[in-house]
């Protein structure tokens, strides 16, 4: 059969789900997380084989035989990835390490036994100014006013505990 009388025989309806499908899977593939993109194109891609088929049982055996081609796929690509065998570009190989500058945190231990002003009330939760440098802190539980001095009296990771002086 010639490519022409195939594609007469193709409705643009279906060319249309299957573009639109193929445009929002690719979409999905870019962008983290499985959301709209990926259901609307697995959608726009069953809804293709439902208008093709010339029966409701022929497009639901064709459905089936369209997920369990992916499933082999997923098997493969899954099997690939136990044996290490996935290529490259898809697994980050950098490390980042505190010896060669990286921190995830900031490290708030100068700030021990520091006094500053608070500029947003600690309901436990405010922010107090050290020396023009606003950190958010938090006191044992106590309501701080603003304008009141406080003091650094414990630091743990990026928590800072104050206290009233």
């Amino acid at each position: 059969m010639p490519l022409i009388e195939l594609l007469s025989s193709v409705s643009w309806i279906s060319i249309t789900l299957f573009v639109v499908g193929i445009a929002l899977l690719i979409i999905e593939m870019l962008e983290p997380g499985f959301g709209f993109f990926g259901v609307f194109g697995i959608i726009a891609l069953v809804a293709c084989i439902f208008v093709t088929a010339d029966t409701v049982a022929e497009g639901v055996m064709l459905t089936v035989v369209f997920a369990v081609i992916v499933l082999i796929m997923l098997g493969i690509f899954l099997i690939m990835v136990s044996k290490g065998k996935i290529p490259n570009k898809f697994i980050l190989r950098d490390s980042e390490s505190k010896e060669s500058g990286f921190s995830g945190t900031v490290d708030f231990t100068e700030y021990m036994s520091k006094k500053g002003i608070v500029t947003a009330a600690c309901r436990p939760v405010g922010n107090v100014d050290f020396d023009g440098v606003k950190i958010d802190v938090i006191s044992r539980g106590e309501f701080i006013d603003k304008g009141l001095t406080v003091e650094v009296i414990e630091v743990e990771g990026n928590r800072v505990v104050v206290k009233k002086v």
